[in-house]
Parts: C-alpha cells; sequence; structure tokens
C-alpha cells in the first residue's frame, strides 16, 4: 500500500492516515499485447464498532467518512431516535484495527434503546443480519402523508448531476451514493460508502442534524432498491425515492402501503415509476 490516499471530505489532523477513504495499491495490468506495473486507488472499508451510551450496539462495516452523520442516521433508522436532538453527543475513538463510535441519548430517550437493542455480525450495512423476528425486519410504519413536490425534469437533472458528484467512486468505482436533492433537481448533499444502506444513513443523518425538512425534496440512490432502503425512506420521512436499478417486489410492496413515491431503473433516458401514490410525478 502505498502513501497516496484518497479523501473527499476533511479530516481531522489527528485521524490516522490508515482511515483515509481510499489508499493506493500496486497493480500490474496484463493485455493480449503486453504487461506494465500500475497503481490502483482500492476504497477502504473499516470496521466501525456503535455504542449507544457506552454499551455495544453493532460493529459495522464502513467507508471511514461522516461518521456522525452515520451515526445518527443509523439510530433513525433503527427507531432508537425520532430526531436529532434527542442525542446529547457523539464520541468518535480511532484505535489501531477499527473506529468506536458511541452516541450518547439524553436521558429521557434512553427507554428506546432497551426495546431496539440488537447485535449484529459486520456485513457492509446489512439491514436485516441479526433480527430476531420478522415483526423487527418488517415492522409496521407511518404512511406518508406528505406529497412530493417535483417535476420529471427535476429527476432527470439530479441523475445527470450526480455522477459528478461521486467522487470517491469515480477514483475507486467500488462505492454507493446516496443524494438528497431539492424539488427542483439540485442535489443539496450526497454520501457515499461501500456499503448502499450506510450511505442512505449518512444522508438521512445530514438531514437530521441539519435541520433540513425531508419533504422538501427527494431522495437518488445508485444502487438497487431492496426492502430496508424504502423503510429508511420512510422513516426519514423523505416522499420520493428514486434508484437507478430495479426495486425488489417486497421494496414495492412497502412503498404501497406506506404511500412512499418510488422510481426506479432510473436512467438518464427514462424512469420507471412503481408507486406514486399522490400522482405527483408530473411530465
Amino acid at each position: 500500500m502505498s502513501a497516496r490516499t484518497f479523501s473527499p471530505t476533511p479530516t481531522e489532523p489527528d485521524v490516522p492516515d490508515i482511515y483515509a477513504t481510499a489508499h493506493e495499491h500496486p497493480t500490474v495490468r496484463i493485455t493480449p499485447a503486453e504487461t506494465a506495473p500500475g497503481s490502483r486507488l482500492l476504497a477502504n472499508e473499516v470496521p466501525v464498532a456503535l455504542e449507544f451510551d457506552g454499551e455495544a450496539y453493532a460493529v459495522m462495516m464502513l467507508t471511514p467518512a461522516d461518521l456522525e452523520d452515520f451515526a445518527v442516521g443509523f439510530a433513525l433508522s433503527e427507531r432508537i431516535i425520532t430526531r436529532a436532538n434527542e442525542i446529547a453527543r457523539i464520541d468518535v475513538r480511532y484505535g489501531s484495527r477499527g473506529i468506536g463510535v458511541d452516541v450518547r441519548l439524553e436521558k429521557e430517550h434512553s427507554h428506546r434503546l432497551a426495546e431496539r437493542r440488537r447485535s449484529l455480525p459486520g456485513q457492509s450495512g446489512c439491514g436485516l443480519c441479526g433480527l430476531t423476528s420478522i415483526e423487527e425486519a418488517l415492522p409496521q410504519l407511518e404512511p406518508l402523508t406528505a406529497a412530493p413536490r417535483l417535476s420529471s425534469a427535476a429527476l432527470f437533472k439530479a441523475l445527470s448531476a450526480l455522477p459528478a458528484r461521486q467522487t470517491l467512486n469515480l477514483e475507486t468505482g467500488a462505492v454507493h451514493a446516496a443524494a438528497f436533492c431539492s424539488a427542483d433537481g439540485e442535489i443539496l448533499a450526497v454520501r457515499e460508502d461501500v456499503g448502499r444502506h450506510n450511505a442512505f444513513d449518512k444522508v438521512t443523518g445530514h438531514l437530521a442534524r441539519n435541520g433540513i425538512d425531508p419533504a422538501s425534496g427527494f431522495a437518488l440512490l445508485t444502487s438497487r432498491c431492496s426492502y430496508e432502503l424504502v423503510q429508511k425512506a420512510v422513516l426519514a420521512r423523505i416522499p420520493l425515492l428514486a434508484a437507478i436499478s430495479a426495486p425488489t417486489e417486497l421494496a414495492v410492496s412497502i412503498a404501497r402501503e406506506t404511500r412512499l413515491t418510488l422510481i426506479a431503473l432510473a436512467r438518464g433516458d427514462s424512469v420507471l415509476v412503481f408507486n406514486n401514490p399522490f400522482n405527483s410525478m408530473v411530465k
């Protein structure tokens, strides 16, 4: 591993180099005509131990950036909190073999932690691992009531702009992106991660930490649309979710139950609308 690293977001001076978002590694390129030495930036994937009120909760494998956003978004998707101000503070500790993130809840909100505690094996943001019942995997979610406010032109505008905003993926070709976009198609925030669930948690955490109204725009994902991503959108109260790849049948079913506007196979020349409960998507 060489000394060259890549970090698209500012890092604190005391963060070890091993926690850059990517490192350059030597390669050998072989073609029918020749063999030549080279190098390639590889996306970093590290264990992050999440603690709530000092007690271990989960170990996740993720890209070591935007950790506070991730912690808030994860807590929201786990239904440990319902808004960011229920968190008193977040402490990040960098160790030699991983990162610890300790989320301290305001005392009056700590009761949810006992109700939601579980232990997850180390996966890249898997939304099902460690759950102990079907009820936990498929909870009853409050249906959305806010209709998305955007035109198809805004969606295509965001789709066109997103690739250039995926700075880590442009270098490594190995990470997912999640974006939150305004109703007119302007990309307001992008988060990247080796796990598609992690990237979305980082975006929803960013919205909550900065007081951005989730009903004011829509989410755009560069991954397939699994049911967990639909759940995360509904829990964050984002009225429209668009993904560049196909949804699963369960994802569409949950979107219909929760009145989430769901768009998938979203490409620069066309999109497919799988659920449009408010008849809000217009040409």
